[in-house]
């Protein structure tokens, strides 16, 4: 989470967290956080003036004014599979700027449909996520010294 939510404070101006609360949270830039959007289901961020509900199913209905409005997104879907990332495509296009930059963080067999989908490529760093079946790699349409290291925290093998 801290290498995402630093990605973002280096390369945003104003940012869409789409499905990622956790990160939004995690900016330690408070100006920041306050110029960019949450979209999100649950309704416990409603309170927040920068709070947009957002079903992934349902990306045509994203409020028009926001389009291309965020020269960043940073994407974590709640399901890896081709249709969920089809979806989170569509939104991320109608939010993102020409030119906007991209962080995902999904699985690795999920390369080929993201570079189709979004233009991002698999990175060397790999988030630390216990308990996950996966493991998860970050990905994205820029480039960036921090994504290019290897987290020490993940085992490599040889």
């Amino acid at each position: 989470i801290e290498v995402m939510a630093n990605e973002v404070e280096v390369h945003a101006g104003r940012a869409a967290f789409l499905s990622t609360p956790s990160i939004f949270f995690s900016l330690k830039n408070k100006e920041l956080r306050a110029n960019c959007v949450l979209f999100d289901l649950d309704p416990q961020w409603t309170n927040l003036d920068n709070y947009v509900i957002y079903d992934f199913n349902k990306p045509d209905e994203l409020p028009e004014e926001l389009a291309a409005d965020f020269d960043y997104a940073v994407i974590d879907p709640p399901f890896i599979t081709h249709e969920v990332w089809a979806l989170y495509a569509v939104a991320t296009r109608k939010l993102l700027k020409p030119g906007g930059k991209i962080l995902i963080s999904t699985i690795p067999e999920n390369a080929d449909f993201l570079r189709k989908e979004l233009g991002v490529e698999p990175r060397p760093f790999q988030p630390s996520i216990p308990n996950l079946v996966y493991q998860y790699c970050l990905y994205s349409n820029y480039e960036s010294a921090p994504l290019m290291e290897l987290n020490p925290e993940i085992p490599q093998d040889d």
